[in-house]
């Protein structure tokens, strides 16, 4: 499909890698550990609980263990375009929808659990979990800066880049920068040439052109189809709110923008600052809809990407169909002007 491109985008939503960054492989990987490294003091770990009588360091294997099973299956459903959202090592509500999904497609019970037969099914994949890889001066060397909240604020930066090597990096491989950090102890990811291990989330199979988007309120997710009506994709999706409820009916898709300039304007949010006037606000990562815009019939409204993946399929937004940053450039690559979309409830 013929994709339109402009430089300029207008719309009434918003809640973010350059287009290119967020879609394309990273370089080729060298091999991957054996054991991914436990938590270290400090870094993000599962809860743990201690069972009357059980020693801790039981307790601690059993976490690290059941770590280890959810960011692989989680690594896997990635790899299949059945995303699980931002890549966190735990299990959530974006990963229960694609574990769902991925029961349905193979004839399993749909109970959105880890259960064995699924275990068993992804692990047909023997793509280790996590690779290596060596920064480049394009992830560390910047400039990074600290984004502000207020949106006038916002629009006094000439670009809207990462604030930071490791948020980069985590759009790259589609993972919580905590998540990155935890595997990583004692590395600081300033450093062009040092070694970290990353999720092997790249180098699966390529994602057909889609025909149709479906996107589910009540499910939290969007879905790509091909022309013979198979699922091809599947997304975790934040789709709109009880003052901006999502656009239920068909539409179309008018154009796919990457890297939008972003023009606010105030009056169209039921939430805006009183004070806040129209601002243009720059491109970049970190720019309210991240690296696409995808226009819809509806008028302003879209799909689009966001600067806080985390949120993801959790909170509501202003009606649009927000994803994560990398969800919204592969989908973006995967569509074009005439696609249909279906919002359903």
């Amino acid at each position: 499909m013929q994709k339109m491109i402009a430089p300029l985008f207008l719309a009434a939503c918003a809640g973010a890698a350059s287009f290119a960054s967020a879609q394309t492989a990273a370089p080729a990987p060298v091999s991957a550990p054996a054991r991914m490294p436990a938590a270290q003091p400090g870094a993000q770990s599962l809860p743990q609980t201690a069972a009357p009588g059980q020693a801790a360091p039981l307790d601690a294997a059993a976490a690290q263990a059941e770590f280890e099973r959810l960011l692989r299956a989680q690594v896997l459903l990635d790899r299949m375009h059945l995303s699980p959202g931002e890549i966190d090592g735990a299990y959530g509500s974006n990963m229960r929808q694609a574990l769902t999904t991925f029961q349905k497609t193979r004839n399993l019970e749909a109970s959105g659990k880890l259960d064995d037969a699924t275990w068993n099914l992804l692990n047909q994949d023997t793509t280790a979990t996590l690779t290596q890889y060596v920064l480049t001066g394009e992830d560390v060397d910047g400039p990074f800066v600290k984004i502000p909240e207020d949106m006038m604020e916002k629009s006094k930066l000439d670009k809207l880049g990462y604030a930071s090597a490791l948020e980069g990096l985590g759009e790259k491989f589609h993972a919580s920068p905590d998540l990155l950090a935890r595997l990583n102890p004692g590395k600081t990811f300033t450093r062009a040439g040092e070694q970290i291990v990353v999720p092997a989330v790249h180098g699966g199979a390529p994602l057909p052109q889609a025909t149709k988007v479906v996107v589910s309120d009540s499910r939290k997710v969007l879905m790509l189809f091909d022309s013979a009506e198979r699922l091809i994709a599947q997304f975790p999706a934040s789709t709109g709110s009880e003052h901006d409820p999502l656009p239920v009916g068909n539409w179309k898709i008018e154009g796919v923008y990457p890297n939008p300039t972003y023009n606010y304007n105030p009056k169209l949010f039921w939430d805006a600052d009183a004070s806040h006037k129209k601002a243009t606000v720059a491109a970049g990562p970190n720019n309210p809809v991240g690296v696409a815009w995808i226009d819809l019939s509806k008028p302003h409204y879209g799909i689009h990407g966001t600067p806080v993946p985390k949120f993801i399929g959790k909170t509501e937004s202003h009606g649009c169909i927000r994803l994560t940053n990398w969800s919204a450039a592969i989908v973006a690559q995967a569509v074009g002007a005439g696609t249909d979309v279906v919002l359903q409830e």
